[in-house]
């Protein structure tokens, strides 16, 4: 059993990341290196301070992981230097940790019995379960997993991010041949493009692509699906097919001035950034020696911000409408095991730029040549209304980072399944579209959303597939369609 007074033996620790001045200059992880004795002990101390909760919040679906990772088992076992059985019992609900343990926000935390009074004192789950992947890929425990027979069945899963590699690793173990169909030139949909490499090393993906191919997953990069291949063709070709092609619709601004040169959707920016950073060339949209802006107090503008921070840029601003959250829980807003409303600051904030709150853009203005130049500003309430005076501020490179609007719309849906009105694609209790035969997961399903979402939805997907073509599925199903997760907001 867990140690019962490991949380008062030891006070949360994150492990070190590297100085500012040092990583701002490069793309690599900023985690810190430590000798691996000395990391070893590090986790082993944070996970001893795992209480083994009678009802473990942390791994709750509608509160905590929606994967249902069995976190106290997992965080035991590294108490007590079992590493390889802490792997087989992380993996049994997670197909990828190593990308989670990077780059999920971490709900669990957030439903850990020890933020109950402070969110600051949770245990480190994410980069326990970041370890554990690591060390197990170091030690050899990871390997492929092939079927040990076929079904005779075929499935196409369109889209490689995160959703559809979990759906395909699945539907593959399970007998199935699985050809996963990517737009992009390379596999990794948002985890490849859209995260910057300074969060998440890219080679971490081709990793894990080597043991998809080992296990018989088969893949075609290049491939826009409803153009070439259409929609009729792959349902004509594969017994089965699941859309996992994300939530690409970004929002827009219909303000004066938005067609100035120097006004960009932050994906773009991220995107192109991305692949200078694979080697394909300088990135269109750079940041070196300009004044950025990014419009959006989210995720993906915080990771325009580290990006610009790393284009050397002169000077970075981050808007947000909403009012500046407060430094602490406000129970009456958020109370536990909910997400907290608190001020979250990432390590992007940490290297440096300003965090503007209560303020909207009311114009884009330019020069006589057609750049930007600068923006018109505005105090705003929570519902964007203007309330106080406007001012301007200097700008040459503004980034829109204020979410998505569903699937992006184009052939694939023209004919395709219906939509919601929200912009995605609509399932039934079994994953499966109004399309007999075509199912979907992921982003495209529930909107832009957490990686462990995207992840739980294609397991859950996958056992609606396997069940359709063989009549019932042993697979796991963390989720069903209609799951949420429990947010202040």
């Amino acid at each position: 059993m867990a140690d019962p007074r490991g949380f008062l033996r030891y006070g949360r620790i994150e492990p070190p990341h590297r100085p500012v001045g040092e990583r701002i200059h490069d793309w690599a992880e900023i985690a810190a290196s430590i000798a691996p004795a000395e990391h070893d002990r590090l986790v082993r101390d944070q996970a001893t301070r795992c209480m083994d909760c009678g009802i473990p919040f942390c791994h709750s679906g509608s509160a905590g992981c929606p994967l249902g990772n069995l976190i106290p088992e997992w965080n035991d076992l590294v108490r007590r230097d079992l590493w390889a059985e802490a792997s087989r019992r992380l993996h049994a609900t997670n197909n990828f940790p190593e990308f989670t343990g990077r780059i999920c926000p971490a709900p669990c935390e957030s439903a850990c019995v020890l933020a109950l009074s402070d969110p600051a004192a949770a245990v480190t789950i994410e980069k326990i379960e970041q370890a554990i992947a690591d060390r197990a890929f170091a030690d050899g425990t990871v390997t492929p997993q092939p079927p040990r027979r076929r079904t005779g069945c075929s499935v196409a899963v369109v889209g490689s991010g995160p959703a559809g590699l979990a759906a395909a690793q699945q539907l593959t173990r399970a007998g199935h041949s699985v050809t996963v169909y990517e737009r992009d030139d390379r596999l990794g949909g948002l985890l490849r493009y859209g995260i910057p490499a300074y969060k998440m090393n890219k080679a971490l993906i081709d990793r894990r692509l080597g043991q998809l191919r080992a296990e018989g997953t088969e893949f075609r990069t290049g491939c826009d699906v409803g153009l070439d291949p259409s929609l009729v063709r792959l349902r004509a070709d594969f017994d089965a097919v699941i859309l996992a092609v994300g939530s690409g619709a970004t929002r827009d601004m219909d303000l004066p001035g938005r067609d100035l040169s120097g006004v960009h959707q932050a994906m773009d920016y991220l995107v192109a950034a991305n692949h200078d950073c694979e080697g394909d060339g300088t990135t269109p949209i750079h940041a070196a020696g300009r004044r950025v802006v990014i419009i959006g107090g989210g995720d993906t503008g915080a990771d325009c911000l580290g990006t610009a921070h790393r284009h050397r840029a002169a000077s970075i601003t981050q808007l947000d409408y909403r009012s500046r959250p407060p430094d602490t829980r406000d129970d009456t807003r958020s109370p536990w095991p909910l997400t907290p409303w608190v001020l979250r600051t990432t390590p992007a904030h940490a290297e440096g730029g300003e965090r503007r709150f209560e303020v909207g853009v009311q114009r884009f203005v330019g020069d006589h040549t057609g750049r930007l130049r600068a923006l018109l500003l505005a105090e705003v309430d929570a519902r964007r209304a203007r309330v106080g005076p406007e001012f301007e501020i200097p700008c040459d490179l503004a980034l829109l980072a204020i979410g998505f609007d569903g699937v992006r719309p184009g052939p694939l849906l023209d004919n395709g399944p219906a939509t919601t009105a929200r912009g995605t694609v609509d399932c039934g209790a079994d994953w499966q579209t109004g399309e007999p035969g075509v199912f979907v997961c992921g982003d495209a399903h529930r909107g832009a959303s957490l990686v462990v979402w995207a992840i739980a939805e294609g397991r859950a997907a996958a056992r609606g597939v396997d069940a359709y073509l063989t009549g019932r599925s042993r697979l796991p199903a963390p989720v069903t369609p209609e799951s949420r997760l429990l947010t202040a907001d």
